[in-house]
């Protein structure tokens, strides 16, 4: 029999598109392959949740489920088995990534090509979407990364440096078989990036705040700077102010034309206590 989504998410019909969806990404995180690789009892419910999902999450295929055109696995009512259903996990909503009509094969070997059955020879088989994080590091230097997707495969995938969210990378014959000796579908990775809570993005530059002392500030001196590709010495000119900006050169996206770090000095003082510095202060 076909899955119930609503049973399998454990959500009222009645319940609205964000409780849907906050339900699904709670079960989705918690029963993650990546958490529990070598639980097939969790894998097989983390698949019978992505697809409770790909029905729920879809506007269309979820009006269809409500008036009965369509069962939990996507089947055209009263045709079981009429397509064989493609679950994807993106750790978000799933795509649609389905070839076709199902009532298209069903309907066209019934009334086309003077109602013989139409062979449409190899077909390419269906594509699978996920979803991935990825590190903002990653994102901006590019990687080569092991990614273990959600039927516990896993798969070595070059990040290109300069991604963003919402990008896709695909991943050549990655997606399932096919049905009839053609060639297989394509896996779609649709990236997220990490946000970060030392950098942040503009374009192909990053830009940064950099703590640095007064007497740096006033004297000069060199700072240590982190940058996603590693650490970096900053020069800091004598007389520098807080908000002043110092460029470092080719250290922001690491594309074929790098970006830059712009990094924004911010005086902190070492020990506000100190009485040196209260009697500076009072001109003493």
């Amino acid at each position: 029999m076909a899955l119930d989504p609503y049973t399998v998410l454990g959500v009222p019909r009645t319940a609205s598109e964000g409780e849907i969806k906050k339900t699904y990404r709670n079960k989705a995180k918690a029963l993650h392959p990546d958490l529990h690789p070598d639980d097939s009892k969790k894998m097989e419910e983390f698949k019978r949740v992505s697809q409770a999902w790909d029905i729920l999450g879809d506007k269309e295929k979820k009006g269809k489920f409500d008036r009965g055109e369509i069962d939990g696995d996507g089947n055209p009512a009263g045709f079981p088995g009429g397509s064989s259903h493609r679950w994807e996990s993106r750790g978000g909503r799933p795509f649609d990534g389905a070839q076709g009509d199902p009532f298209e094969d069903i309907l066209g070997g019934m009334f086309g090509g003077g109602g013989r059955r139409r062979n449409p020879g190899p077909q390419k088989g269906r594509d699978i979407r996920y979803r991935v994080e990825i590190s903002f590091e990653d994102a901006i230097t590019g990687a080569r990364r092991r990614m273990t997707m959600a039927d516990g495969t896993a798969l070595d995938v070059n990040i290109p440096a300069g991604i963003d969210t919402g990008q896709t990378l695909r991943l050549k014959s990655q997606g399932q078989p096919s049905p009839n000796g053609g060639a297989p579908g394509d896996a779609l990775l649709e990236v997220e990036v990490r946000p970060s809570n030392i950098w942040e993005r503009d374009g192909k530059d990053l830009r940064m705040t950099v703590p640095i002392s007064l007497k740096t500030a006033v004297m000069g001196g060199s700072v240590e700077v982190r940058t996603p590709s590693g650490p970096v010495t900053l020069k800091v000119p004598a007389g520098s102010n807080s908000d002043a900006q110092l460029r470092l050169r080719g250290k922001g996206v690491q594309a074929s034309t790098p970006g830059n770090l712009y990094a924004r000095l911010k005086i902190m003082l070492d020990d506000p206590n100190d009485p040196g510095l209260k009697k500076w202060a009072e001109g003493k």
